[in-house]
């Protein structure tokens, strides 16, 4: 990506035209997009700007504190400047968002690695900092005379959502810091919290070294380190039988399972600044036996041979068959609980859902590159092809594959259905021309 970066400003170069792909790739790229689409009152104006965001309508985008500009040239010519303007944190708002971001070292080292991390974000907004925006927060100004967001400022902000999925940086500009400055800042305060963790005598003395000094006391023992990984529980082919009832080979994976999860809690304890997470939700008896069953079978939906019995009994104890499970599995590992409402509920779109999805479907493809659809509930299938795109009630779209008869999970959702079928459907596929939409229809 071709750009000039200046010590408060950044210059990026036009993009290309973004036909048949989403806009945003990662967490932060869609969080942008949502509060452009949900904070907007005219949802026409939306459509108008993703379609001239993918014609690459969208000039050379400069970044600042508190602001983006572009020039964008609608489809007879017309060319329009177009602000889009977000709120600055303030300094006591960026000394405390420093100083979080120094309690991890994995803080630091994910937004090097260009990535926005997830606990950077929520522990901001525990301290009462929002680092990204929220619906209305994204304002327009734009000279076409719009008093919301327009076509124009829409575009831009998609153009943005490739941009920060590039580089988060663009964001904390954004927001009122350069780069290089906040890098300074981390650097200088990493260094004094390494000073201030040094330990220091007032009118008491060191647990440690009053503890060392006791006559016959051993010394304390170091921090135990984190395992490379989970331990191996103990095999169970005794010569003893089992009790009725008792699988040797589930209490195998069921023990191991358990191993996976202290691990991986005990990495989240040792990590430092850890705290406290609420727990999450329980879930049902037929969800926890495909969360089980992900660790039993393997991405074809095969299993080895000892685990045999015990994927027909978590099938038959979540009420599917072998392949049932497969294809639940498979929904799991892509999105958890959420997912596998998709996999096994069908629900009619009615009412203001079916007018925001058509709508999506709309906007999503240019007229020539628009597949054709046949809709049935909450699954639109593309007609000749062994594609298809269900809805999700939270507003995202879903990926499917038939295989072997069977409609299979292929993929993340998005919000955006042009980017959840290009999973599924190859970028050089003859694009149809048109979308139909007739519910009910087979």
């Amino acid at each position: 990506m071709n750009r000039h970066d200046s010590v408060e400003e950044r210059t990026f170069a036009p993009l290309p035209p973004a036909r048949g792909r989403g806009f945003a790739q990662t967490w932060w790229g869609r969080a942008w997009l949502a509060a452009l689409e949900d904070g907007a009152l005219d949802g026409e104006q939306i459509r108008t700007g993703r379609r001239l965001a993918r014609a690459g309508a969208v000039g050379a985008v400069s970044v600042r504190p508190g602001r983006i500009t572009a020039v964008v040239q609608d489809p007879d010519h017309t060319r329009h400047r177009a602000d889009v303007l977000l709120d600055r944190l303030s300094g006591d708002q960026w000394d405390r968002l420093v100083d979080l971001a120094v309690e991890r070292a994995g803080h630091v080292a994910a937004l090097l690695d260009r990535e926005m991390p997830h606990h950077l974000v929520e522990d901001a907004e525990s301290a009462g900092i929002d680092l990204l925006p929220g619906p209305g927060d994204l304002e327009a100004r734009c000279d076409c005379g719009a008093w919301d967001h327009c076509g124009h400022t829409a575009a831009v902000c998609y153009q943005v959502a490739g941009l920060l999925d590039q580089d988060p940086f663009v964001l904390l500009l954004l927001r009122g810091r350069a780069e290089q400055h906040l890098l300074d800042d981390l650097q200088a305060r990493g260094s004094a919290a390494r000073s201030a963790a040094e330990p220091v005598r007032t009118d008491g003395v060191d647990a440690a070294q009053a503890y060392a000094a006791g006559d016959g006391l051993p010394p304390l023992p170091a921090v135990p380190e984190l395992p490379p990984e989970p331990g191996v529980p103990l095999a169970t082919d005794a010569d003893v039988p089992p009790p009725a009832g008792v699988e040797p080979a589930a209490l195998e994976i069921l023990a191991a399972r358990t191993a996976a999860a202290a691990h991986l809690m005990l990495a989240e304890a040792l990590r430092e600044g850890a705290q406290r997470r609420p727990p999450t939700v329980t879930p049902t008896l037929g969800q926890d036996a495909v969360r089980l069953a992900a660790g039993v079978l393997d991405e074809t939906g095969a299993v080895d041979p000892g685990g045999e019995a015990v994927a027909g009994r978590l099938a038959a104890g979540s009420g599917r068959g072998r392949a049932e499970l497969a294809a639940a599995v498979r929904a799991w590992r892509h999105g958890g609980v959420a997912a596998l409402s998709v996999l096994e509920e069908e629900w009619a779109v009615e009412g203001a859902a079916l007018a925001r999805a058509r709508a999506a479907l709309e906007s999503a493809w240019e007229e020539d590159e628009r597949p054709v659809l046949r809709a049935r509930g909450n699954r639109w299938t593309v007609v000749g092809t062994g594609c298809q795109l269900r809805l999700g009630r939270d507003g995202r779209w879903w990926p499917y594959r038939r295989e072997g008869g069977r409609w299979m999970p292929a993929g993340d959702a998005a919000h955006d259905p042009a980017a959840a079928l290009s999973v599924v459907r190859p970028d050089g596929e003859e694009a149809l021309s048109r979308v139909r939409t007739p519910h009910g229809a087979g």
